[in-house]
């Protein structure tokens, strides 16, 4: 096999001789540079020497003894470093040359594009001009490197990475491993290719993988009511409304259902800011601004 069919991958070559430059290595049919800036040591003629074979700028064939993570046909986690909008994005993968993702393998609307600092779950592909490109891992890699979501992490945070996004939703693989989707009605914007999100799961699938949320809890969306009841009580120290205020009462006051301002006030008794007597709301004394 030719030292180019090896493109993108970790080969073992042997040292013929040292130049200026740096080191020629072969498989002992051909010969390749390992320039001294790809090098960490000073190597010994006819050592064997473990490298990775990519293409420079040139097109020419290139050699590193830095080894990354993301290989031909293996799969790591690579951030985003540039964006060029002619040509894609591009990520580090450990090596000094940063990998493109070309613009044909990234979604039609910009808006979601990745960002610089924004993490891909990838591998490389080789074209037959032995340029070597970024390739998103797909939905069946991801299945193959997620693990089996259980009822227990029901209603629990999770964390990860959007690794396919489009009109209908978002899909996520987390941190933890598990392989997610994010229905469009379950996120206030699309999220970019790439990017972290953080959601609470809503369903757990019998297959294993989970449908995640990225609106807020519903105790979490109610701060916005606690806060503005709660600035009231500190300007005042007391209020004449409590939970078996009347509706009409509430609505013209504070501008929220009486179920809001209920739950609202629940949240608060919950963490020891209010209390409630005859028809009155009072700041705990310790509350107090």
């Amino acid at each position: 096999m030719a030292i180019q069919d090896h493109i993108g991958q970790v080969i073992t070559l042997k040292v013929t001789r040292q130049t200026e430059f740096g080191y020629f290595l072969t498989d002992g049919t051909e010969d390749i540079l390992l320039h001294n800036n790809e090098v960490h040591r000073e190597l010994e003629s006819e050592e064997d020497v473990e490298v990775f074979l990519y293409t420079d700028s040139q097109g020419r064939i290139a050699a590193t003894t830095t080894i990354p993570k993301v290989t031909v046909g293996t799969y790591d986690w690579a951030t985003v470093t540039d964006m060029k909008q002619g040509l894609g994005v591009f990520l580090d993968i450990g090596i000094q040359k940063d990998m493109l993702l070309g613009k044909e393998d990234l979604p039609v609307h910009k808006s979601v594009w990745p960002d610089i600092g924004d993490m891909l779950f990838i591998t490389l592909r080789v074209n037959k001009n032995n340029r070597i490109y970024v390739k998103t891992a797909t939905d069946p890699i991801i299945e193959e490197h997620s693990v089996k979501a259980t009822r227990e992490i029901f209603n629990k945070s999770v964390h990860g990475f959007i690794y396919r996004t489009a009109k209908v939703g978002s899909w996520i693989y987390t941190v933890e491993g598990y392989k997610g989707f994010i229905h469009e009605s379950q996120r206030d914007v699309e999220p970019r290719l790439g990017e972290k999100v953080e959601g609470r799961v809503i369903d757990v699938k019998e297959d294993g993988t989970i449908n995640v949320s990225l609106l807020p809890r519903k105790h979490e969306a109610l701060d916005k009511d606690a806060e503005e009841i709660l600035s009231i009580l500190q300007a005042r120290g007391a209020m004449p409304y409590w939970d078996k205020s009347m509706p009409e009462d509430i609505q013209e006051r504070f501008n929220m259902s009486k179920a809001a301002f209920k739950r609202a006030l629940g949240r608060l008794m919950k963490e020891g800011m209010i209390y409630q007597e005859e028809g009155w709301t009072y700041l705990k004394k310790e509350n107090a601004e």
